[in-house]
């Protein structure tokens, strides 16, 4: 298992910017991303300190990633689909393919925290049959139908957590397609989710056309996993559907530190520079202060 002495999630601004800091401090560290975010898709951006000329948002993106590269950073191409802490106080990051890193640090820049999907009954059965970390919850469900909303990576991981304790799962794709080829036993449905039923629990689930499926857990998994799932994953709280940090950008957790627009900051370049900044030097002061430089 490779170990860094930090790990970013997310390569936009934020990121990069801690990434910077972080590198120049002479530190080992990798950041992770997937795609160009919200500022990849920005036609044009004119707004910014110091730009001669507007800049298309996923040429922005690029110039920041090439400077942590030329730095030391090691880039890598891949979605997070797990962040653990460990009891030594190091955390573990999970790749879809299949690679595993350790980090004394870790950085949550994703971009803005995901809404959960607009299915009813979904937040008034969280923790009441609705979860979002397999990890953590799949031994409440032994012996249990239970099922995973999601159609990509993500879901097939928290699918892998499951498959050995539950009596039988299904895979919600909630009309899209699913991205992987689901094990053998495992029931797919397509439709989109409608609805869930229960009283002081889960009992089912009531799709599109109509079907109604027994269960009693669903685990979302839907789309990539956002700074909101590893924060719920980890214990963490949200603050308006947003990762609450401190003003040195840290989490509850020690080491565990978050920046950019998934702290519900102005979304604006600026802003995420600036906390990605405040994250780098941060994450740097930690380290020299708990010893592990």
């Amino acid at each position: 298992m490779e170990q860094y002495d930090a790990i970013i999630i997310g390569h936009g601004p934020a990121g990069c910017s801690a990434a910077l800091y972080l590198c120049r401090a002479g530190k080992r560290i990798a950041v992770i991303g997937k795609d160009r975010g919200a500022l990849g898709k920005a036609e044009k951006i004119e707004n910014y300190y110091g730009l001669p000329q507007a800049i298309r948002g996923s040429d922005l993106v690029q110039i920041g990633r090439s400077q942590c590269a030329e730095l030391g950073a090691q880039m890598l191409e891949d979605e997070v689909i797990s962040l653990d802490w460990q009891e030594d106080g190091t955390y573990t990051v999970q790749l879809a393919g299949g690679q595993i890193l350790g980090a004394k640090t870790a950085l949550l820049a994703t971009g803005k925290v995901t809404h959960t999907p607009n299915i009813e009954g979904i937040q008034e059965f969280e923790g009441k049959g609705v979860s979002y970390c397999a990890v953590c919850d799949a031994f409440l469900y032994r012996g249990r139908n239970v099922a995973v909303l999601g159609s990509g990576a993500y879901a097939k991981h928290e699918m892998d957590e499951l498959l050995p304790l539950a009596k039988k799962v299904t895979l919600f794709t909630h009309g899209a397609e699913p991205e992987f080829d689901p094990p053998k036993g495992v029931s797919v449905l397509s439709s989109r989710l409608l609805r869930l039923h229960g009283e002081d629990t889960l009992v089912a689930a009531e799709l599109e056309n109509g079907r109604k499926q027994k269960l009693q857990g669903l685990f979302v998994a839907f789309g990539s996993a956002s700074a909101g799932d590893l924060a719920r994953k980890l214990g963490l709280k949200l603050r308006n559907n947003a990762v609450a940090v401190n003003q040195n950008q840290e989490t509850d957790l020690p080491g565990l530190f978050a920046a950019g627009d998934c702290t519900g900051s102005f979304a604006q370049v600026a802003f995420a520079v600036a906390e990605g900044a405040k994250a780098g030097m941060a994450m740097i002061a930690y380290l020299r202060n708990s010893g592990t430089e």
